[in-house]
């Protein structure tokens, strides 16, 4: 009778265990992100906690891949792997989208279209941001959110205080029609670089100067060979995050609305630490002596809104005047004062 009941209970335990839900050996859905910048600027750190909400909120069912500074593919290449399923998931910087026929997301590179923060986020975050998403269905691309990483500064290796700086220096630019305008807008020659190659670049001499917030420009050392930086705060950085539509749509719903509470969350800090990350790597770059900071007087800002207007005119045929109006009418944006 002993071994019959050791044999019920062995068999009674057996069964416990065939209908018991086993913990997964590993993450039922991988999500691959991958991005050109490294993993402590503003999209890094922002990239890496979408991961770690997107795994708290799923319980473990989904497990995010963050690969960074490039790792994968390089700013060229990170679209149409996207597109092909290679990768998941991307944040590229806006202009990225113009090769795909989407030039409306070029109106975020116009110089000085943005005042302050709180006005781009009316922009992103409002009815105009919901529509440039919407545009991504189109081309196999689910848009999920703008993530910023912050205003521009230029820099170079002669002081950049007036538009005259700038005639014949090579400065390096992202693929933008936008940028190429406003850069010759400055008597400046336009040299498109990939993001991984821009510290090399400057370094060796084949451009002269660049633009990027503070982040990226502390992050890349690109501050040790550059021996000026002007605070013009002329154009925005930021990114849009994006999934490859085919896998989005063959998630569970479930597993859909967990990773879309995970954005939001992620949108948040993300567009707080760039502000803070900014502030911050100028504090560095200050302290390390390496390069002079200049602050623009309200005069000399003026004389660069001036000459960039010009970049307004000759780009909204290309961008679209309607969408260039509706970001002027829903931030009080006057090209007249610039």
């Amino acid at each position: 009778m002993k071994s019959i009941g050791k044999r019920t209970a062995a068999l009674f335990f057996a069964a416990l265990c065939a209908i018991a839900p086993a913990a997964p050996a590993q993450p039922r859905i991988v999500i691959k992100f991958s991005h050109v910048v490294a993993p402590d600027t503003p999209k890094g750190k922002a990239a890496e906690f979408f991961a770690r909400r997107a795994e708290d909120l799923t319980r473990g069912a989904v497990k995010v891949e963050v690969y960074a500074n490039s790792i994968l593919y390089k700013d060229k290449d990170e679209m149409e792997a996207l597109q092909l399923g290679v990768v998941q998931m991307l944040a590229p910087s806006l202009s990225k989208l113009t090769p795909l026929g989407l030039k409306e997301f070029e109106v975020f590179d116009l110089p000085y279209i943005f005042d302050t923060t709180a006005l781009l986020h009316k922009v992103t975050q409002g009815p105009i941001g919901e529509s440039l998403l919407a545009k991504l269905e189109a081309k196999g691309i689910k848009g999920m959110a703008f993530w910023d990483n912050g205003l521009k500064s230029f820099s170079a290796n002669s002081p950049l205080l007036t538009p005259a700086d700038f005639n014949g220096l090579k400065m390096r630019i992202q693929p933008s029609k936008v940028l190429e305008s406003q850069m010759r807008a400055l008597g400046a020659l336009p040299h498109v670089t990939a993001f991984s190659d821009v510290s090399r670049a400057l370094q060796t001499g084949i451009v002269d100067g660049t633009e990027n917030p503070h982040s990226n420009f502390y992050t890349q050392r690109m501050h040790e060979v550059q021996k000026h930086i002007t605070l013009t705060r002329h154009g925005y950085l930021g990114y849009v995050v994006i999934f490859n539509k085919r896998f989005w749509g063959n998630l569970p719903s479930r597993i859909r609305a967990q990773l879309e509470q995970a954005m939001r969350e992620a949108t948040v800090y993300a567009n707080r630490i760039a502000a803070e990350e900014n502030d911050n790597a100028l504090a560095r770059i200050r302290e390390t002596g390496m390069t002079r900071i200049h602050e623009p007087t309200p005069a000399e800002l003026a004389e660069f809104k001036k000459a960039l207007l010009k970049t307004h005119r000759e780009m909204a045929a290309r961008i679209g005047k309607e969408i260039i109006d509706a970001i002027y009418r829903d931030t009080g944006f006057d090209p007249d004062k610039m």
